[in-house]
């Protein structure tokens, strides 16, 4: 995370948190943690945003349009002073008096539940670290029974564990809740649940998403760059030797080799998304031949015409090579939405468009198309 990164929240991406984290808690630095428990009608953030306010700097991420800053800081500098974890519900409907005097109209009531940054996320930040999902489970209203911030992780195959610095929950709240859990587990939503007095936080944490880029021409920079900007984990694999690496100045992972090697690059098959744009027959070829048949990565783009995919899939047929339809269904290709732009930064985005909307389970399109609401609300999980 670059310093102008951590000076401007809006462009801090969850993959900058997560490292800021790590190293907050390396350092063994205090810190809040403000996490968006729960959401009741329109907020610019959904359930699960994060803002972290280490102590003595300033807060890196966002939970709200900016509107509501000061007092969330003001809200997280208590809880490091007190060390005690706390929930705060902030009504923004218009028909609010009160409104916190700032005349908002956001239409929606935000839970933010803020905690002290503690050795209890260093499991889940392990587990997402090495590719594994990871679910916590956090008491975020005290009960008689229960302490507010008594928490449970999940494990990738459903196991549950405790964690240091916090009470576990107890069997009978885990039993209480665990359809739900289950259901949220690998999907990377949030959402609260009521067992009876109390409110359980059931935050499904997924490992960064990773866009592995094949090629080394001049278009491909920029498309490393905006995949950076928005988030993901960039790999760069280039066919050629010697590729001077100062060029992708996005990219976390630089390499060089044959495109037969190209699941090398692969680190986990259920996150990572694969550009092919090497703009060489044979090579991008061979790239695709082994991403589609070698892995299991859900989405492969291909840049180029129809016609000349047509001529790729005549070279594999000549060497005994058949795609299968669920192969042929992870490729996309052309690859991009259909934005209309000829430009070099409108061909990234529109490629870039496509990928996120991919790892998102979206198909693109415009907003005022779409039936509902925006993002999925949290009782359809």
């Amino acid at each position: 995370m670059t310093q102008d990164t951590l000076e401007d929240p809006w462009s801090v991406t969850r993959k900058d948190l997560r490292e800021q984290l790590r190293s907050l808690r390396q350092a063994e630095r205090n810190a809040a943690v403000v996490t968006v428990a729960d959401v009741e009608g329109s907020a610019y953030r959904r359930p699960g945003a994060k803002m972290l306010v280490p102590a003595d700097e300033d807060a890196v991420g966002a939970v709200t349009a900016g509107c509501l800053e000061d007092p969330v800081v003001d809200l997280a500098e208590g809880v490091l002073t007190t060390g005690q974890p706390r929930t705060e519900v902030f009504d923004l409907m218009e028909n609010n008096a009160e409104n916190w005097g700032l005349g908002l109209g956001c239409n929606g009531v935000i839970d933010l539940f803020v905690e002290p940054l503690d050795a209890s996320m260093d499991r889940p930040l392990s587990m997402l670290a090495e590719g594994d999902p990871a679910t916590v489970v956090t008491l975020v209203k005290e009960s008689v029974d229960f302490s507010i911030g008594s928490r449970t992780v999940v494990r990738a195959d459903g196991t549950r564990e405790t964690v240091p610095d916090r009470e576990p929950l107890s069997p009978d709240l885990l039993e209480a809740v665990g359809d739900t859990v289950d259901r949220v587990h690998g999907t990377g939503k949030t959402r609260t649940v009521d067992a009876g007095s109390a409110t359980v936080l059931i935050d499904s944490l997924q490992p960064v998403s990773e866009l592995l880029l094949f090629g080394s021409q001049n278009d491909l920079p920029l498309l490393a760059r905006l995949a950076a900007d928005i988030g993901f984990s960039v790999t760069v694999h280039s066919p050629r030797g010697g590729v001077d690496e100062s060029m992708f100045s996005g990219a976390d992972t630089v390499t060089t080799g044959h495109p037969t090697t190209l699941a090398d690059s692969v680190a986990t098959d259920r996150h990572t998304y694969a550009v092919v744009m090497s703009h060489n027959l044979v090579d991008d070829r061979l790239a695709v031949e082994t991403l589609l048949t070698e892995t299991e990565i859900p989405y492969v783009g291909l840049m180029g015409p129809r016609k000349r995919f047509e001529e790729l899939r005549d070279l594999m047929a000549e060497d005994g090579v058949d795609l299968s339809q669920s192969a042929l269904n992870r490729l996309s290709t052309p690859v991009g939405l259909d934005l209309g732009g000829g430009e070099p930064v409108e061909i990234a985005l529109s490629i870039m468009a496509e990928v996120l909307a991919v790892s998102n389970g979206r198909a693109g399109g415009r907003l005022r198309d779409r039936d509902g609401p925006i993002h999925p609300r949290m009782t359809e999980y």
